[in-house]
């Protein structure tokens, strides 16, 4: 007889990224001490609406006026390389990886995102329109990896089978990749 323990969401986050540093919450925590506004976009914010799935990233939206000063503060503790599109936040001991994104356009997403549990953890998250939106955007650019597109085109299914009026915000482009 098999017997199964109840694992918690983070738990299992957690095991699967191989975080054994609580990488996850000392980054949530210094950004929130610090008083940094910032939302969860990305697979995990689509987390905080649909069943979850499991990612090895966390991309965070901060206000672009705090970027600098939480780049310093987090690399006091964490090691941070700095990319074209986001500041990579990351620690020897866990496998997850912090993506901030630099975009100064995404700042607009902060005064609608609101505070939802996502795999346990109570975090600021983008709205699902601006989710359905980014998710668009990514799954048609063709300079990511298809595996990466791939991911994109499933986040969308999972937003439309929670807010079916999003649907009207997919270009039939996409809608194709999505239900064949």
């Amino acid at each position: 007889m098999l017997y199964a323990a109840k694992v918690s969401s983070l738990a299992f986050w957690k095991a699967v990224v191989a975080d054994k540093s609580n990488f996850l919450e000392r980054v949530l925590g210094l950004i929130e001490s610090a008083g940094f506004r910032y939302c969860v976009v990305g697979g995990v914010a689509v987390n905080a609406y649909a069943d979850p799935v499991v990612t090895q990233d966390l991309d965070i939206v901060l206000a672009i006026e705090d970027l600098e000063k939480a780049r310093q503060l987090l690399a006091l503790e964490f090691r941070v390389e700095e990319f074209e599109h986001s500041l990579n936040v990351y620690d020897p001991g866990s496998r997850l990886q912090v993506q901030f994104q630099k975009d100064p356009q995404l700042g607009d997403l902060l005064a609608r995102a609101t505070r939802r549990e996502v795999m346990g953890l109570e975090m600021p998250v983008a709205a699902p329109g601006e989710l359905i939106r980014m998710k668009v955007a990514a799954a048609s650019d063709e300079t990511r990896r298809a595996s990466e597109r791939q991911n994109d085109l499933a986040d969308i299914v999972r937003l439309i089978e929670v807010f079916p009026e999003l649907e009207s915000a997919v270009p039939e482009a996409i809608k194709v990749r999505l239900f064949h």
